[in-house]
């Protein structure tokens, strides 16, 4: 298997007045392997999303390497970092943030034609995950015309547009009811098996992380 992420030594440190300044992240480690699906868990205020972030190049470590799919990013120019973003990462949040003007289809090519693929390619390919995500009868649809659930399916279909090596996903079944929240993981557990990708998974819900191949636990800035 190839390390598809890897987080060597990340500190992450925050001047906030007094007492100063405040160590998120204090030599965190960790290695994804491409097809492995990780749960992360942490208790509020630990630094989950700041992790999640780092990982996902939308902010920067103040110590330490970032390496994607064998490539070390950690000083990469605002141009690199966006191309690495666009191909490379996926990323899923406990709110959809479709773009409202837009139907299910549109949010799921969008992505594509700004990474250079073709609208001919890129609707056929959101056609393609939009009906593994049991959305074939929806993909007209904006996202106010569609469920709580519907709109995660969506959002999980367009973080998945560009074939990333890594998923980076954020309580993304968080905001739903418990039945719609299974459905929804299931779902996107099945694409992510069957693309071959590395996921990262930050959830609260012991029983999801369960069915995920480990779980690994951030607690005063260290990955344990």
């Amino acid at each position: 298997m190839s390390k598809a992420l890897e987080l060597n030594d990340i500190e992450k440190i925050y001047k906030r007045g007094e007492p100063g300044e405040v160590a998120v992240l204090r030599g965190a480690e960790l290695t994804l392997e491409a097809g492995e699906v990780v749960a992360l868990v942490a208790p509020s205020g630990a630094g989950k999303s700041t992790l999640l972030h780092i990982a996902g190049l939308l902010d920067t470590p103040d110590a330490g390497q970032v390496v994607v799919g064998g490539q070390d990013v950690t000083g990469a120019s605002d141009r690199q970092r966006t191309r690495v973003r666009r191909g490379d990462l996926g990323f899923v949040y406990q709110f959809h943030h479709l773009l409202p003007e837009f139907t299910a289809i549109e949010n799921v090519v969008l992505p594509q034609l700004a990474n250079g693929v073709s609208a001919r390619d890129a609707k056929a390919r959101a056609e393609k995950l939009l009906d593994h995500m049991g959305l074939s009868g929806r993909m007209t649809h904006r996202p106010a015309a569609l469920s709580g659930g519907e709109q995660q399916r969506v959002a999980i279909a367009r973080a998945l547009a560009n074939g990333p090596k890594v998923l980076l996903a954020d309580e993304p079944t968080g905001n739903l009811d418990p039945g719609t929240s299974e459905r929804v993981f299931n779902a996107l557990m099945d694409l992510v098996r069957e693309t071959g990708l590395a996921a990262l998974i930050a959830t609260h819900n012991p029983e999801l992380a369960g069915k995920m191949d480990r779980t690994v636990t951030l607690s005063d800035g260290l990955l344990r």
